[in-house]
């Protein structure tokens, strides 16, 4: 266990020991109650006070993740305005000098680089995904290796945000994109390559009958992260039928994250890899 493991345990252990606050008096009670019915009925009769304040979200970027866990804190666009996003990302910014959004909608790009045109904002089109850096921000290098592999080029987009994400934590990736089931020759020669580079972990994105990790999973000796892809017809398309082979398979040392989580993947991925770096470089003193 690492010495930033040691200091989560105990901050747990703290915060199981920190006594509950003290409820209030009466007369406090009373005060705060009426004070909160005021401001409600100023709301109440200010409809547009009343709109601002339903649109008014607080937000809570984890900035301390990474030291916490190893994994940095990602901002997940596709739910969100660009307020919001803009707001997280100064928060993550501010305190750990990066911050990563996936699933960014196209129009949304331009306006995160006009909020942030004193920073390095680096936009990866393929993985959907924007990732701004302070001037001074140094992106780690752990000597962990993460093998990225497509099924299909549909599956790209999926594959490079997990290859994005392991690479923000400091893992060399190594990508193999089209060498699906349906011309499995395609698969053998760049495999090869693949692990004589001992590669840590791999990860395969799958659509359509998700047979590939298996496939994967079956001749190599490393653990092999599933990633099903929403690409498929009919029925048990959308991913379902893809996930539900990756659960199913019979080869060992296969793992399965959620259907399109290529955040999921990166960081299981990075983890293995940045871990067996530090045997790697502990072996070596």
């Amino acid at each position: 266990m690492n010495h930033y493991s040691d200091e989560q345990l105990e901050l747990l252990n703290l915060l199981l020991q920190e006594e509950l606050p003290q409820h209030s008096s009466k007369e406090d009670e009373r005060h705060n109650s009426s004070d909160f019915s005021q401001e409600m009925e100023q709301k109440l009769q200010n409809p547009k006070h009343n709109d601002v304040s339903r649109t008014r979200i607080e937000v809570r970027p984890d900035s301390g993740r990474e030291r916490r866990k190893g994994t940095p804190e990602v901002i997940f666009g596709e739910t969100k305005g660009v307020a919001q996003i803009i707001a997280m990302a100064q928060g993550l910014l501010k305190e750990s000098g990066r911050a990563i959004v996936s699933r960014v909608h196209p129009e949304a790009i331009g306006s995160l680089q006009v909020a942030f045109q004193e920073y390095t904002v680096r936009v990866h089109e393929a993985a959907r995904s924007v990732v701004i850096y302070r001037p001074d921000f140094v992106r780690p290098h752990s000597g962990g290796h993460v093998g990225v592999i497509s099924a299909g080029t549909s599956d790209i987009p999926v594959a490079e945000e997990a290859a994005l994400i392991a690479e923000e934590m400091g893992c060399r990736v190594t990508c193999i994109y089209d060498v699906g089931v349906a011309g499995l020759h395609r698969l053998v020669e760049p495999l090869r390559n693949l692990l004589a580079t001992d590669v840590d972990a791999i990860i395969v994105a799958a659509g359509m009958d998700g047979a590939l990790p298996s496939v994967v999973a079956g001749i190599v000796p490393v653990p092999v992260i599933g990633l099903p892809t929403s690409i498929g017809y009919g029925f048990g398309g959308n991913g379902i039928a893809a996930l539900l082979s990756m659960l199913q398979t019979c080869a060992p040392g296969l793992s399965v994250v959620n259907i399109d989580n290529g955040v999921g993947a990166g960081i299981t991925a990075a983890l293995i890899a940045n871990r067996v770096a530090q045997a790697r470089e502990h072996q070596a003193r």
